[in-house]
């Protein structure tokens, strides 16, 4: 039985895995950016080789040095546990770089040492990235035993930026007390502790550290980093009080953040933002232009609108284009961006439809927007029609948001750009859009421009040829109307994005 907990402690279950298939891609995009991942490996001082991974953007600019993380994993843990930090930093600029401790996944070592050995790894994997040029300043994120190892290390270098400890145990020795609870071991206390007596003298020969040594309420007052703190409330392997004793006695700037779940349960949206806005203030990362040849900023200047991240930006390239198809009755429409008509001189793309809309004529071009469907008057929605547009409208933004890799699905932040608030946005887009034609108001596009565009020629002429009866005066304002509430959705329409698990 004494063997069984000796090996709970320096030899627990070893995570095995595939780098190909449980690490993010060797090239994978995030946040409408590309990233790669570099494998590497070192050796520590023991001659053990430690196996690593830095995530790093595909493309960054010369002279640009970018701040890097070093993600610590837990009691059997492994590299793979860092890809929810890369998902959490990397779309703000900061690397992360993980590794497997030796004792850990596939790098060499048969024993652990939650934290005592672990922290020499981490002093190889740190030297090597102040090697490295484009790495400027180092953060340290450390959960359950790589919170023990980030606080040991940063007692000796406090070059360290800022530390994030989820979970850290404060005494080793307590803690192995309080297991014999945890796992109700009906023995006098005496005789506990003798047992732990003889794990210390069991472990010193095989692992070469001393339990006793494992004190980091002792390390704290010497540190002066600034932290982060978490810890679970219903936590019973390591008790949220451990997180509490070293909070008390840590030196430099701190937080503490309590939150629900257990010690190995996923951690809560609120805590993951919390890690990235230290982090941010922290490492100050540069701003590094993003060049994208799809985005609509290439093409036309938004002025005061931003598309947001939802934004289904082909759409808005086809009702500009089927704007001015409508106005010079071509039937034919393109999904790349419209050419500009005065050469050098761009316009923004609420002109653009501002000018094709007023130059339409509403007796004329007004079917081309409707419904091809409706055969009864070519003209308007019931209330039911419309919300179902509007609920699958939300669908598709929702949809747009998400981002996956090649093939995993994982979790991730999808930040909204809108500059403007709404109100400001749909007074600039119908103050536009009424230049010409005050009291007409269009509803909105009834027919998605796709179904539009696979009509005929014939059709079209068709269709534009037939009279159209007229409709009372509100009930033009009602369409007009709901065209300019449509197109201020395509600029500023927010979804909700749901963050999902990594596999």
């Amino acid at each position: 039985m004494i063997d069984q907990f000796v090996n709970f402690v320096i030899r627990p279950p070893r995570a095995e895995y595939d780098p190909d298939q449980y690490l993010w891609e060797s090239e994978f995009t995030l946040a409408s950016r590309k990233f790669k991942r570099l494998d590497l490996e070192l050796t520590n001082a023991r001659g053990h080789t430690l196996q690593c991974s830095h995530y790093v953007p595909s493309d960054i600019p010369e002279n640009t040095a970018l701040p890097c993380v070093v993600y610590c994993h837990g009691n059997s843990g492994c590299r793979a546990d860092a890809n929810e930090a890369a998902v959490i930093l990397l779309p703000s600029n900061i690397t992360v770089f993980t590794l497997d401790f030796s004792g850990s996944g596939l790098s060499g070592g048969d024993y652990v040492s939650l934290g005592w050995h672990e922290k020499d790894d981490l002093r190889i994997v740190v030297s090597f990235l102040r090697s490295n040029k484009q790495v400027s300043c180092i953060g340290l994120w450390g959960r359950s035993m790589g919170a023990v190892t980030s606080l040991l290390y940063g007692a000796e270098d406090p070059s360290i930026a800022g530390m994030v400890l989820d979970s850290a145990f404060s005494n080793l020795f307590d803690l192995m007390m309080e297991l014999g609870d945890v796992y109700k071991i009906r023995l006098p206390k005496f005789t506990v502790k003798m047992a732990v007596q003889y794990m210390r003298r069991v472990i010193q020969k095989k692992a070469k550290f001393d339990i006793m040594d494992l004190n980091t309420v002792q390390f704290a007052p010497k540190t002066f980093i600034p932290a982060l703190f978490g810890h679970a409330s219903e936590d019973i392997f390591i008790k949220p009080h451990h997180s509490g004793l070293i909070y008390q006695a840590y030196a430099g700037e701190k937080n503490i953040i309590r939150f629900e779940g257990d010690h190995n349960s996923p951690r809560p949206e609120f805590y993951y933002d919390s890690v990235s806005i230290f982090f941010y203030n922290v490492l100050h990362p540069p701003q590094i232009p993003i060049t994208c040849s799809t985005k609509p900023e290439r093409y036309y200047g938004l002025g005061g609108l931003k598309i947001a991240a939802g934004t289904d930006e082909n759409l808005l390239y086809e009702i500009i284009t089927g704007l001015r198809a409508a106005r010079s009755n071509a039937a034919n429409s393109s999904s790349a961006p419209p050419s500009n008509p005065n050469g050098s001189t761009t316009k923004s793309v609420v002109e653009l439809l501002s000018e094709s809309v007023a130059n339409m004529s509403l007796n004329n071009e007004l079917d081309f927007f409707l419904d091809h469907e409706n055969t009864d008057t070519g003209i308007g929605e019931t209330s039911a029609q419309q919300s179902h547009s509007q609920d699958k409208l939300n669908e598709q933004n929702d949809e747009c948001c998400s981002y996956t890799s090649s093939n995993r699905e994982s979790w991730g932040r999808c930040s909204s750009l809108g500059g403007a608030s709404e109100g400001s946005s749909s007074a600039e887009c119908t103050g536009s859009l009424n230049s010409k034609n005050q009291h007409m108001t269009l509803k909105a596009l009834a027919t998605p421009l796709r179904r539009i565009q696979g009509k005929s020629s014939a059709e079209l002429k068709e269709k534009k040829g037939s009279p159209i009866s007229k409709k009372p005066k509100h009930e033009k304002l009602e369409k007009w109307e709901t065209l300019s509430q449509r197109l201020r959705l395509c600029f500023l329409g927010r979804a909700n994005h749901k963050r999902h698990r990594s596999s």
